[in-house]
């Protein structure tokens, strides 16, 4: 089983990855920012949504929103979370890299690096290739991520988070030349520990652009944060967007 397949990861520590800070942060960036500002009753494809962090502000602010995640469990949850908040969301079990709805949306988005889970470097691109057969003409992909610049800034000592109860520790890995990073998650309750591990390709911007062009977008910008910033030696997050071809 792969480690993104493992349900016990995304319940056992939630508490850091759908942390109440993080569904704060996500509604602060649906809200203010530049880049995630669309018409009302923009259809929007929200790729890896979880437990709808980001589904559910968006939905909120009247998109059309629809989540797809390969966890029944935590689709579940966020339906829960979308009752609660009194918005309505469609939610479809699947798999990112066999899931296509063919000019379906006006928005795809893959946030908060749910980008390059799988060992095959193919079925990463194959991700973006759906969210393009899934866009209507004239479309935009926006994935958000840490890249290999922005990374570089982040691993260092391990990180330690407080989670109810007890405390998460962090310790990041950069393996295969900056191919990919490996995060090691200790979650300490007591006198109890549970460990995960995830592993994911790292890119730099060229290297995303490359494959977004490769998948068939035009147009391909990328940001350095959600206010629309250049991406530089300022920036704190790689977000790219690109265009579907519009009809001929």
């Amino acid at each position: 089983m792969d480690w993104y397949e493992d349900l016990s990861l995304w319940s056992g520590f939630s508490a850091v990855l759908f942390s109440p800070q993080r569904e704060r942060q996500a509604a602060d960036v649906v809200a203010t920012s530049p880049l995630l500002a669309f018409p009302p009753g923009t259809r929007v494809l929200d790729q890896c949504c979880g437990v709808g962090v980001y589904t559910v502000p968006l939905a909120r602010h009247g998109y059309r929103t629809t989540g797809v995640d390969l966890h029944p469990e935590l689709l579940e949850r966020a339906g829960l979370v979308c009752a609660e908040a009194k918005v309505e969301a469609a939610f479809v079990q699947a798999d990112v890299r066999e899931y296509v709805a063919p000019d379906a949306f006006d928005v795809v988005l893959n946030m908060y690096t749910s980008f390059g889970y799988f060992e095959d470097p193919e079925e990463n691109l194959q991700v973006l290739r759906n969210a393009c057969a899934s866009l209507a003409p004239g479309g935009q992909l926006i994935v958000d991520l840490l890249s290999k610049e922005t990374y570089a800034s982040w691993v260092g000592p391990p990180k330690i988070v407080d989670v109810p109860g007890g405390m998460v520790v962090m310790r990041d890995h950069i393996l295969d030349d900056w191919s990919r990073y490996r995060t090691d998650w200790t979650l300490v309750r007591g006198n109890t520990a549970e460990h995960s591990s995830l592993t994911c390709w790292v890119y730099s911007a060229t290297e995303l652009r490359a494959m977004f062009e490769q998948a068939g977008f035009e147009n391909v910008e990328c940001f350095g944060d959600w206010d629309g910033r250049p991406y530089d030696g300022g920036a704190t997050r790689l977000i790219v967007r690109g265009s579907k071809a519009p009809s001929a």
